[in-house]
């Protein structure tokens, strides 16, 4: 009981801060807004893209854009740590009666429900433009963001954690972030690339996760895909947030 208290206390101490800040969630839409409007379009021209997909463009690209921000907005997390570090504000907070596990899941928790409503927003305005989503596969479509929020949350503040430099540690999370997102099938479909970039992006654990969420905005919930993204995206969230707490509790010798 005390440790749920814990992540409710840090979770609602910066989701706080989040909501009288809402131009950091805009600032942050832009970038996914702007795919959506002016890249998406585009995709209706690829030559295999309609037989490939089977679907239509947008509801082919639109899950592969939220896995996208989660990717890219909640990778950014570890600059606000290393902030707090070298101004001595997480040193405070840690000589606070505040669970270690508290510390970093109310965090991450922030930035999974600040990235759902993100997600949610794109939707929202996705849906004129020819998206089709049943309520069921979009509810846990939201759920595997959300879990993959905790997963990308927690190799962030590891790495801001033992990096410690916010160049460092910028460097790093373009060096990540950019063949992940090309080796995903966000952009294009991986099946169009020859065969030795299938095998390539067979490792790469976002590929499952926005197959995953193309078959559940297809409606598709019991769909093989569906289970191996979530088994995949959980089992390596459990495993980062190992490592994430560890470092919390390194940092503090």
């Amino acid at each position: 009981m005390r440790a749920l208290r814990d992540v409710q206390i840090v979770f609602a101490r910066y989701f706080r801060r989040s909501v009288t800040s809402p131009l950091l969630v805009g600032v942050s839409l832009v970038q996914p807004i702007l795919y959506l409007l002016l890249f998406a379009p585009l995709l209706t021209s690829v030559s295999g893209l309609s037989r490939v997909a089977g679907t239509g463009t947008y509801q082919w690209f639109v899950p592969g854009l939220m896995i996208q921000i989660a990717l890219f907005s909640i990778s950014s997390g570890g600059w606000s740590l290393i902030s707090e570090l070298r101004t001595g504000v997480l040193e405070r907070m840690w000589v606070t009666p505040v669970s270690r596990v508290g510390l970093l899941l109310g965090r991450i928790l922030r930035d999974a429900a600040t990235l759902l409503v993100q997600a949610v927003i794109i939707v929202a305005l996705a849906l004129p433009l020819g998206l089709v989503a049943k309520l069921p596969g979009l509810l846990l479509a939201f759920a595997l963001v959300a879990l993959l929020a905790l997963l990308v949350g927690a190799v962030s503040y590891a790495g801001a954690l033992r990096i410690r430099s916010e160049d460092t540690f910028g460097a790093l999370v373009f060096a990540a972030t950019l063949p992940l997102l090309l080796l995903s099938g966000i952009l294009l479909p991986i099946r169009l690339a020859p065969a030795w970039l299938q095998r390539l992006a067979d490792l790469n654990p976002l590929l499952y996760a926005v197959g995953a969420e193309r078959a559940l905005f297809d409606g598709n919930v019991t769909s093989v895909a569906v289970a191996r993204g979530f088994l995949v995206v959980a089992g390596l969230a459990i495993v980062a947030s190992g490592l994430a707490v560890r470092e919390f509790r390194r940092a503090m010798i």
